[in-house]
């Protein structure tokens, strides 16, 4: 079976209320230097290593954030993340769970949508 659809994620779109405050939580949890957004400050591009692109996105300020996290960031080193993410006041949301092929950890932003990060066991 074929189709014309590629099987590589381009842009992971998060939904947002307050798009510069959401800028400064994105930027002090990964650690990048905030910008500015673009298309009339509804879409920001979070820098990110490798293809699949990262944008938070003011355009539905109505949304719900709810279920499971969408996708999860890599790390290398769980126990200093958990320390990052309390030291930024970060609402976890789960123990560091391991499931044989990676641990990982949940959390929420502050509009509450699930992010995951994982590290390869």
């Amino acid at each position: 079976m074929s189709s014309p659809i590629q099987r590589r994620v381009g842009q992971v779109f998060v939904p947002v209320r307050d798009m510069a405050a959401a800028i400064r939580w994105y930027a002090a949890v990964l650690g990048f230097e905030p910008g500015v957004a673009s298309h009339g400050g509804t879409v920001y591009d979070i820098p990110t290593d490798g293809e699949t692109r990262l944008a938070l996105d003011a355009n539905r300020p109505d949304f719900v954030a709810s279920g499971p996290p969408r996708f999860f960031l890599w790390t290398d080193d769980m126990a200093a993340t958990v320390e990052h993410l309390r030291r930024l006041d970060v609402t976890i949301t789960s123990d560091v769970e391991d499931i044989g092929s990676v641990f990982f950890v949940q959390f929420e932003d502050p509009d509450g949508n699930a992010l995951m990060v994982c590290q390869r066991a």
